[in-house]
């Protein structure tokens, strides 16, 4: 029988070649682009507005730097001065020392962009109408296309309530504190956040007693049985007890977990890793029959256009919007190549837009990490195999530093400026 790992090559190469072709000629396209596009007088220039710079509005805006042709702009509406890689969130709630890494800078989207192609702008979108973004500090901002990538929101460990990057590192420190001093911990959620908190609590701290406790029968549940097989054979060997199909209240003060049939368990510190809410609040007023009554998200058509035919220069996409895809950022990657290729279209008057059709195979693919250095990857094949290659050889920082080139910035930047304050704390 042919293994996982030689089925996962055998997927990955048939993939790569062709994807590889095209970011060749995305590339050669950049260069040429960088070199052709010219800056206009502000009274001739349309903008592109995107809302939200987590990873699905930040590989659009790259996109869109790289192709918008003379006498347009995109401009970043981003609340967070930095680029939160929320990947590591879970990790650096419990190893300390590390969470500076998980804040990175907007600034790489502007190295290798055209000159006057691109504006970031801090500040919350509080509303839309048919040509404006409107501004908290009441700032109106004119439009000719709009992308709203608002993501989801949800708490610590998944993501935190501060907007600049010093206060999102005392978030995580703060809970690297509560989880170092709690004897008994209860993490409720069973999905990837909690997993991956819970093993990582036990792992970093072999000496605390910690709870998984999850609502359904299955961890995991939005991924096959397998992942989930193979994470209790983990929580077993770590000795995290799971409490499946327990739905707790999560008390507002008090430590006090009331499970069914009446069951009460004390603990030191609860930490729920529930409740991702879409952000779709923003459309909910210009056009209410496009957000989902059932969940929240924002309604699209497979163009990633507004579904409502009134507003053909509003695109979603990303885990706020309805995508039939994936809720992934590798998802996000391959959406943000559609609304992209749209606005292009759009701009010289076509009318036959490109569709987003998911490759579950890829953009469902997920890799889990459970403890210090376990992994795994998991993917499902489109006649329901599912394929699962565990690794004990993950990096304890996860490896973010990398991550930094990726988003275009210099990770030397942080380092230079910890040095400094070390210095300065010292004399």
């Amino acid at each position: 029988m042919v293994s996982d790992k030689l089925r996962l090559v055998a997927h990955i190469f048939t993939f790569i070649v062709p994807y590889a072709f095209t970011l060749i000629r995305q590339r050669i396209s950049a260069i040429i682009h960088r070199q052709t596009y010219k800056v206009l007088p502000n009274s001739q220039i349309k903008t592109v507005v995107v809302i939200g710079g987590s990873f699905a509005g930040f590989q659009l805006v790259k996109r869109l730097t790289e192709t918008l042709p003379t006498g347009y702009r995109v401009v970043l509406v981003e609340r967070n001065s930095h680029l939160n890689y929320l990947f590591a969130f879970p990790r650096f709630s419990v190893l300390k020392g590390h969470e500076q890494y998980a804040f990175i800078p907007y600034t790489g989207l502007a190295k290798t962009a055209p000159e006057g192609i691109f504006c970031h702008v801090q500040d919350t979108a509080t509303e839309i109408t048919d040509k404006h973004v409107v501004l908290e500090r009441g700032e109106k901002m004119e439009y000719d296309y709009l992308v709203i990538a608002t993501g989801t929101s949800s708490a610590l460990p998944s993501k935190v309530t501060s907007t600049e990057r010093e206060g999102g590192e005392k978030e995580l420190r703060g809970m690297q504190e509560k989880i170092a001093d709690a004897k008994r911990i209860a993490v409720v959620g069973g999905g990837a956040v909690g997993v991956e908190l819970a093993s990582d609590i036990k792992s970093f701290y072999p000496e605390k007693d910690v709870a998984l406790i999850h609502s359904r029968g299955q961890l995991l549940h939005s991924f096959g049985k397998r992942l989930h097989d193979h994470a209790i054979s983990v929580f077993e060997e770590l000795g995290v007890a799971v409490l499946l199909n327990e739905r707790p209240k999560i008390p507002v003060d008090g430590n006090t977990l009331e499970l069914l049939h009446g069951k009460e368990e004390l603990f030191d510190l609860i930490i729920p890793c529930t409740g991702q809410r879409p952000n779709s609040a923003i459309v909910s007023a210009i056009s209410p029959a496009a957000v989902s009554k059932t969940n929240s998200q924002i309604l699209v058509k497979s163009t990633l256009q507004l579904a409502d035919d009134s507003h053909p220069r509003i695109f979603s996409f990303g885990d706020v919007a309805d995508t039939g895809g994936p809720k992934m950022a590798r998802a996000s990657y391959f959406q943000s190549e559609i609304v992209c290729q749209n606005i292009l279209l759009l701009i010289k008057g076509k009318k036959d837009l490109k569709t987003y059709k998911p490759n579950i195979f890829f953009e469902g693919s997920i890799k889990l990490t459970l403890g210090k250095t376990r992994l795994v990857m998991y993917m499902k094949q489109n006649n329901g195999r599912e394929l699962i290659i565990p690794a004990n050889k993950g990096q304890i920082d996860l490896g973010v530093k990398s991550q930094w080139g990726f988003f275009g910035a210099n990770v030397r930047e942080i380092e230079s400026e910890s040095r400094d304050k070390a210095v300065a704390a010292s004399c």
